[in-house]
């Protein structure tokens, strides 16, 4: 079966949504453009999938009702906005999606929702209830609260991170782009990606920042790309305004070929959903064990120890040249590992021989 047809017929995907396809400065939210894409949303829930909509726009339709000009710089101005926006933007979803007689179901979410693994359970549990309760779930990032170093950084990644959260079987990002270029198609000559089946297919492609009314922009949405396809999760990047045809068949835009096997929740989340607290630096001989053998790393291969830490949290592991070579669930804390470095599993105490990091928590960078 071909990306696109694997795409078309997804039973649960993740449709994520930009703040300049439903927004503008000068009037906020554009109604008519939300009531055209729960249409095509509608459209694929009747074909028999489940749904998840990642909505940027709170930023975007708070800046018209308080009267500012363009989209704030400053974090406290920016909160402010997504308080008055986001009543807006669910407010106007909910509407929209009523006209068929679904029910909207709001999830806010910070990166430390995310990061931590107590939490992303729970998020997790809240989204597939409510998908079982048959409510559409419409997740955006808690903006209201979200710190500079708690920010999922654009709605893209976040999208990825949902769509590997719900066990999506594809990932659609929608927005004001038709899809990949090798470079920028407003000043001619570039050309479209059609597909995109690993690294190789990306050599020589410019990628740049966000807009006037988002975060995002074609470099986050080739990261998010890239994250979920490496996940296992197939992607699809098209224009908004092209939504229908998006999800009905998935021949437009660009498409991203997935991994063939999927990467289990729980490594997916230490790979790119939580914090480091912390590093281990290893030995040739620990570093040739984690990476070629796929071993469990040892106490005895550990050179140092940076970083406080507790057993149970996020850690990398870096190559005695310093560069970083995996991340893995540490066993023990910062202050236990500091007495085991270098020593073998024999000269250890029975309560301390267990792995420093086990083989099923070990994850290559």
């Amino acid at each position: 079966m071909s990306i696109r047809a694997t795409i078309a017929g997804a039973r649960s995907v993740v449709v994520k949504v930009g703040s300049s396809a439903i927004t503008t400065v000068e009037g906020g939210l554009v109604t008519e453009r939300i009531d055209a894409l729960v249409d095509a949303f509608e459209a694929r829930m009747q074909a028999g999938s489940d749904l998840v909509v990642v909505s940027s726009g709170a930023v975007g339709a708070g800046i018209a009702p308080l009267g500012l000009r363009k989209r704030p710089q400053d974090l406290a101005t920016k909160q402010a906005a997504a308080s008055v926006g986001q009543l807006a933007l669910v407010e106007a979803w909910s509407v929209s999606f009523a006209r068929y007689g679904r029910t909207v179901g709001q999830v806010l979410l910070t990166a430390d929702d995310i990061a931590r693994r107590a939490q992303h359970r729970n998020a997790q549990r809240t989204l597939d209830r409510l998908r079982a309760l048959h409510a559409v779930p419409v997740v955006n990032e808690n903006d209201t609260v979200a710190t500079t170093e708690l920010r999922f950084g654009d709605n893209d990644r976040l999208a990825a991170l949902v769509a590997h959260l719900v066990g999506a079987d594809a990932l659609v990002l929608l927005s004001d782009v038709d899809g990949l270029y090798d470079g920028d198609p407003r000043k001619g000559g570039a050309r479209l990606i059609n597909q995109v089946d690993g690294p190789a297919d990306l050599d020589g492609v410019i990628a740049g920042s966000g807009g006037a009314l988002g975060t995002g922009g074609m470099a986050s949405k080739l990261s998010a790309a890239r994250l979920a396809a490496d996940s296992g999760i197939p992607v699809l990047l098209a224009a908004a305004t092209d939504a229908s045809a998006a999800l009905a068949s998935a021949t437009i835009g660009t498409a991203f070929v997935a991994r063939p096997e999927r990467m289990s929740a729980r490594k997916f989340w230490v790979r790119h959903a939580a914090d480091t607290n912390g590093s281990l630096h290893l030995d040739d001989g620990a570093v040739k064990a984690v990476l070629g053998h796929r071993r469990s790393l040892l106490a005895a291969g550990i050179t140092a120890v940076d970083g406080r830490f507790y057993g149970g949290d996020v850690v990398e592991l870096c190559a005695p040249d310093g560069s970083r070579i995996a991340r893995g669930v540490v066993a023990y804390d910062a202050s236990e590992l500091a007495g085991m470095l270098g020593r073998s599993t024999a000269e250890l105490s029975p309560e301390l021989r267990r792995p420093v990091i086990h083989a099923d928590d070990l994850v290559a960078h």
